[in-house]
């Protein structure tokens, strides 16, 4: 069964009883559904390689010259990454050449999943020509923005991604237009968005009744996808050395019955593998592999120690899962505000909830940790995410042990405000406006390497 079909089932199911409580439901089930999906390697480059493969399919032959032009937050998550399946090669060139050559666009984010022996090795022929691939800033309202354009026999095919990974708003064949969408271009039309109008009924009271009640058929395929992938890649970054090997070195400082260390540790091994190249898939979490495996691991790594069921488990991720997407839709898709922190506040309230604690003790564990570091610098992907990523946790699990004392940040201390919700939104709207010159000077320093 497709996830299509389960959300259309759990909107029947759904159909009696309340119907505000019915609308927030269904939008749940449809933001689980949209948002938990599988991505190979760090979702920029892939975003690239996915925008070349369509562009090549609309082509349809092999192209003889790729123009590239990318958003500047692009460039900034693109830069220090390995490309999964491509020698371990870096950059902008690598992710639209690997993309363009052996890419599959039906795969979606899992695009260069498939690459061969062969498409690798022309890969990087074409890439020592260096005039195959032009690549370029593209000045845009967007941080989420790339368009890329193949030529070949006298033909060309140009095809652009806005304001999500995969969200394709134009496609044109020899300067024709054969697909615009500018509904869903974000900065003129964010507020028609469909799945931004769903995220807008999230708030953590919701989210954690949504987890008590719902029945867990309607979500149990991306859930159960997430435990099995974002597992696999934290064991393989845990097993073999990948970048400067964080996980492995917080499991070695870890006592045997140190739960909270070895939780820590399995979310940045996930990222120690996932941005050094490793080509295992992760089940994202706001257009995040990183805040993926951050909200996932130390869940389900909770759930072991505890000998939780596995139905408490699913209900646990829920509320990681969601309470982040929460938290990071005022944020924005790219900025300058590392989503570790507010994955890591996600994966804290999802064990909170595994522990049995309820709406204050989570609300105020929200309070503790993005009053804390709330704002800690995004300064592109890289392996040093999985270091951030550990860091994050540390501060989430500090703030779950303040609350257990009884000691939450007071409204006034900082962007801390009356509730959680106000709170959130205050932290929001500093990461999102507030950081902008963060972001562009951190670009600026970047590109001037």
């Amino acid at each position: 069964m497709t996830c299509a079909q389960e959300a259309a089932i759990g909107k029947n199911r759904y159909s009696k009883g309340d119907n505000m409580q019915n609308t927030i439901n269904d939008a749940y089930v449809r933001i689980i559904h949209d948002e938990l999906v599988a991505a190979m390697g760090c979702t920029e480059p892939i975003a690239i390689a996915y925008c070349a493969a369509k562009a090549v399919q609309v082509l349809g032959t092999r192209p003889e010259r790729l123009y590239v032009a990318v958003s500047g937050n692009i460039i900034k998550n693109v830069k220090g990454v390995v490309v999964p399946n491509s020698g371990g090669r870096k950059g902008i060139a690598a992710a639209a050449v690997l993309g363009a050559i052996g890419g599959d666009p039906s795969r979606g984010l899992e695009v260069i999943a498939g690459v061969t022996r062969e498409a690798r090795e022309l890969t990087a022929t074409l890439l020592d020509k260096r005039t195959f691939c032009l690549c370029s800033v593209l000045e845009s309202p967007d941080n989420l923005h790339i368009v890329v354009t193949a030529e070949a026999e006298g033909h060309s095919a140009t095809v652009e991604i806005r304001g999500e990974h995969t969200r394709i708003v134009r496609i044109q064949r020899d300067g024709e237009t054969i697909f615009s969408d500018a509904a869903k271009q974000p900065h003129d039309a964010a507020p028609e968005d469909e799945l931004i109008k769903l995220k807008e009924t999230l708030s953590v009271e919701g989210i954690l009744a949504f987890a008590d009640t719902v029945d867990l058929e309607l979500v149990r395929a991306p859930l159960e996808a997430q435990i099995i992938s974002n597992t696999r890649i934290a064991m393989e970054g845990l097993k073999n050395d990948y970048g400067v090997r964080v996980g492995k070195t917080l499991l070695h400082r870890a006592q045997e019955d140190d739960v909270t260390m070895r939780a820590r540790a399995a979310a940045a091994a996930g990222s120690d593998a996932r941005m050094s190249g490793c080509a295992l898939p992760v089940v994202i979490n706001s257009g995040s592999g990183n805040q993926g495996i951050t909200v996932s691991m130390p869940v389900i790594e909770y759930a072991r120690d505890m000998n939780a069921s596995h139905d408490k488990l699913l209900r646990a991720l829920i509320v990681s899962n969601l309470i982040s997407i929460h938290q990071k839709r005022f944020l924005g898709s790219l900025s300058a505000y590392c989503g570790a922190t507010s994955a890591a506040c996600g994966a804290v309230c999802g064990v909170a909830y595994l522990c049995g604690y309820g709406y204050n003790a989570i609300a105020n564990t929200i309070t503790n940790t993005i009053a804390n570091i709330g704002g800690m610098v995004c300064d592109g992907a890289k392996p040093s995410c999985a270091a951030k990523i550990a860091s994050a946790l540390d501060a989430a699990f500090m703030a779950f042990d303040l609350q257990q004392n009884g000691d939450v940040f007071a409204p006034g201390e900082g962007l801390v405000q009356a509730d959680v919700e106000k709170t959130i939104r205050a932290v929001g709207q500093m990461g999102r406006e507030g950081m902008k010159a963060t972001d562009s000077e951190i670009l600026d320093i970047m590109m001037g390497e």
